[in-house]
């Protein structure tokens, strides 16, 4: 009987990772003020462990900060999260994270990201929902100790710290977002 339970788990563990995924997307209506607390529970968290982020907040236009994105996978994977965007300080409204990989995966894990956008022109992207990031674009992953050196990339910077979980992972897939101005 463990065996057959054993068994399922894989697709289990997918139908959850897809299921978060398009609930994700879907939740995005309403306001949610809780949300913008997370965001900014989730960043300072960030900066606790990696103080340089500091002067990248101090430097970007604006940032959107995703406190809890749900990731797994089984050869195929997927990832969902809701997050708040900001200009400076002010949060302007909500965004949905989706992701989708293909290749040599295996696992599950909960992580933050944050994304700083250095100027008004990465911000109108983002907001415009212009935004989708392929394989070629990296997050820096915040460790202890480990340098947060990064350069902008069009205009953008991203970061991510791992909450729980365990993830083998050697893929390719994208993420892509999609923006509710605050009402």
């Amino acid at each position: 009987m463990k065996t057959t339970t054993l068994k399922k788990l894989p697709l289990l563990l997918l139908f959850s990772v897809i299921f978060t995924s398009f609930t994700a997307v879907s939740q995005v209506g309403g306001w949610k003020p809780d949300l913008v607390e997370d965001a900014n529970k989730a960043l300072e968290e960030m900066i606790e462990k990696q103080p340089k982020l500091q002067s990248y907040k101090d430097k970007a236009y604006g940032y959107a900060v995703f406190p809890k994105v749900t990731k797994g996978a089984i050869g195929i994977g997927g990832a969902g999260g809701k997050g708040v965007v900001f200009k400076g300080s002010t949060p302007m409204g909500q965004s949905s994270l989706s992701q989708a990989t293909i290749g040599f995966q295996l696992g599950g894990q909960q992580y933050k990201e944050v994304i700083f956008f250095e100027n008004k022109a990465a911000y109108d992207r983002f907001t415009n929902e212009k935004v989708k990031f392929d394989g070629q674009a990296s997050a820096v992953a915040i460790t202890e100790g480990a340098s947060v050196d990064v350069n902008w990339k069009d205009g953008m910077a991203i970061f991510t710290q791992t909450s729980g979980g365990l993830m083998f992972e050697a893929s390719i897939g994208g993420q892509h977002f999609s923006f509710k101005p605050k009402e």
